[in-house]
Parts: C-alpha cells; structure tokens; sequence
C-alpha cells in the first residue's frame, strides 16, 4: 500500500480526492465569505447567527438545499431539466485536475509512507494529471458550462428562462474569444502549454507574467469575470427583468448544484489566472518556494500560497459584484467585440512579433507592446461619436410613430 500510494497513479488519486473535497468545501464558504463581504460593503453584520460568527450558515444553507421539496414542473422536459445542473456541476468540477498546486514532491520525504525510498529516488508532480496540452484541455472544460445553462433555459419551458440561457450563450460565446487569444500570449511566451512549465518558469525567472503582459492579464481577469456569469456580467439571472434567468424553474438541490458550479467556475478561473500570470505557487526570496525545495511541508507552503492567491482574487471578485452596477446587455456584448476582441488581437499579433525577433521574454518590449495596444483602444474609443444607447438607430419612436400616422395606427404600432 504504502508503494502504490507514492507512485505517480496512486498519488494522483489522492490528491484528486483532497483537492476535490477542498474545492466543495471552500465553494460552501465562499457564500458565506460573499455574504460576509456584501454585509461589509453594506455596513451591515452579515450572517452571525449559525455558530460563532455565523461560520455555521454554509451548512445550514446545505440542510436547506437538501431538504427542500425537489419539485418538478409539469410543463417542463424532464430528462433535461434534471440533467442542465448535473452538467453544470461536473464540468465546473472537473477543470481543477490540470492545475499544478505544488511543484514537485520527494516521495521520500512524505511521513512513514515514504521511509522504503531513498532521498530522490521518486520525484512525484504535484498535480492530478500532467497533459501536454493542459491549457487546450481546460479551455475546452471551461467552455462547456454553457451547454448547462442553455439546457435548463431551454428544458424550462419559459420564456424568462430561455432569454436568459440566448444572454448567456451569446455572452459565453463573446468572451471566450479574448479569454483564448489572452491565454495564446501566455503561450507565445513561454513556449509551452503546460501549466506546470509556466509555473516553473516564471519561479526560476522570478518575473511573473503579470509584469510582462498586465494588460493581458486584466483582460484575462474581466472574461473570467463574464465567464462564470458574475456580476457586473450577470445578464443571464437580472431578476428585474428575467424572474431568476435560466434557473427561474429551479429549485432544492438543482439549484443548488447551479449554485455550487458558478462558485466552482469561480475558483477554478481564479486559479487559472493565478497560474498564468501571479506565479502560481511563487514568493520571491521564500526558499520554501522553490523548484528546489520538495519536502512534503515546502509542498503545503506552496499550496497555501496558491489558496491565500486565489482567495484575494475570490475577494476581488465579490467587491466588485457589491460596487458595480449590471451592464445592459447591448454594453455588455459591446465591451467584448468591439474593445476586448480587438485588444486582445493585437496583443497576440505583437506577442507573434516579439516571438519573431526573439524579444518576448523581454520585459521592456512586453511593456511597450502593452503600452501600444491601450493607447491604441483610447484613441479609437475617444474618437468614437457613437452614442451608447439600448436603442437601434433605424427604431422609430413611438412618438414619432403616433405623430405620423393616425391614432388607430399608433395604437397598433405600440401594441406590436
């Protein structure tokens, strides 16, 4: 036993289950640090009755999600009204297996399991599964949580629930086009699609991608942000005019498995984006995190760094959902195709240009390159005389209409 649990296979199982359990368990109590964080926005307390400080109301929102009637409309399709937050849940809980939590691990150094193996004689990755193509594999996860809200606005059988399932589609749709050519700067300039090598690299530089590329990264933040449908992007679920969006019908434990796979998404992109552009498990001038060090506490060190990461992005994430109010959807499809798209295109042709001459690693180009393309999106933007409105520039007034034509055809204009 104490063999297999030190391969790679047996090692990989285990930090799966672990890290699975982590997931779901600080999903849970990223609704009460949510609430925690709205009441401070607020000025309120926030929860402080289940437990000391209210650190019990994750469960007692747990209880309640289960023991609530598990009520099926009539006029629904049933397989896949049931089958939308299965999805949902599995694919948001399924991204986590490529990311590299821990650098490198001396097997030997791990308490009695470890005490047959010579210093070094077994190096393990810290990581549930090592792909060559890691980044492709967790784009094409990310990717599929649509098909969960799609399904369950469609399988409703309401309109309420089908338009907000057409905003999220059209909005997932949007933003993974600068999300993805984002993640191919990464790519050009480390060469690799890796997460583990990205990592590495940036800890034996010392220079985190996040200094070559900021702008980058702040795209990668926002299509994050839209990604997992959270506020200022929540135009799939804006109660004021959609009741609920593609979950309107949902409710007990379905709900709560749509519940529990936005704040999933919400991790897991946070993790990406610490992976990608905040040095994943690196602190400078720590000799605990470093490639070289691969005892078991170095490994936890550096996995604490990577939730202490992720939990500030977690938190920045909710202060923004508590400060800015929701985009119109018009906004909303506007700021990807016609700034984020474009940005983050020419951010790819130049990162291609640097590659070219061999200038990518170099952080004074990245910066001018970054420097370039903002400059470039305010000038556009500032010359723009476009007004920003919810209506199309061809729709006649109903005023204008009511004027024009008489009042029985005004009438009939207005009603249509």
């Amino acid at each position: 036993m104490a063999d297999f649990l030190t391969s790679q296979f047996g090692f990989s199982l285990v930090l799966a289950v672990v890290v699975f359990a982590a997931i779901q368990g600080a999903v849970a109590y990223c609704i009460y640090y949510e609430r925690k964080i709205a009441a401070w926005t607020q000025d309120r307390y926030g929860p402080n009755r289940a437990g000391p400080l209210g650190l019990l109301q994750p469960i007692a929102d747990g209880l309640k999600f289960v023991f609530k009637e598990d009520y099926i409309p009539g006029h629904v399709d049933k397989v896949l009204f049931v089958l939308a937050p299965g999805i949902m849940f599995v694919v948001c809980g399924i991204g986590f297996l490529i990311l590299p939590w821990g650098g490198r691990l001396d097997a030997s150094t791990i308490p009695w399991l470890g005490s047959h193996l010579q210093p070094g004689e077994r190096m393990l990755d810290v990581q549930v599964v090592s792909l060559n193509v890691g980044l492709l594999y967790l784009l094409a996860v990310m990717s599929m949580s649509v098909y969960g809200v799609v399904l369950g606005g469609w399988s409703s059988n309401n309109k309420y629930s089908f338009y907000g399932a057409m905003r999220a589609c059209a909005q997932m749709l949007a933003y993974e086009i600068p999300m993805g050519l984002t993640i191919l700067v990464v790519v050009l300039t480390m060469g690799t699609l890796r997460l583990e090598e990205i990592v590495a690299d940036q800890a034996a530089s010392g220079v985190w991608n996040v200094a070559r590329h900021p702008l980058a990264a702040l795209i990668l933040f926002i299509t994050a942000l839209a990604e997992a449908n959270r506020a200022p992007f929540d135009l799939a679920e804006a109660e004021q005019e959609l009741v609920g969006g593609y979950h309107t019908e949902y409710g007990a434990l379905k709900f709560g498995l749509f519940f529990l796979g936005e704040y999933a998404s919400m991790i897991t992109t946070s993790a990406l984006v610490v992976v990608l552009f905040l040095g994943g498990w690196h602190v400078w001038f720590v000799p605990a995190l470093t490639m070289e060090a691969t005892s078991w506490w170095a490994v936890l060190a550096k996995m604490a760094v990577i939730a202490v990461k992720v939990g500030v992005l977690i938190f920045v994430y909710m202060w923004i959902r508590w400060s800015l109010p929701r985009f119109r959807f018009d906004q909303l499809m506007r700021l990807a195709w016609k700034s984020l798209v474009p940005m983050s295109l020419g951010l790819f042709a130049a990162s291609a240009g640097l590659l070219y001459f061999g200038l990518h690693r170099s952080i004074p180009a990245c910066l001018a390159v970054n420097g370039v393309v903002l400059a470039g999106a305010v000038a556009v933007a500032s010359r723009g005389r476009t007004p920003i409105t919810g209506r199309q520039a061809n729709l006649r007034r109903r005023e204008a209409a009511t004027d024009s034509v008489g009042i029985g055809d005004g009438a009939r204009f207005a009603e249509s």
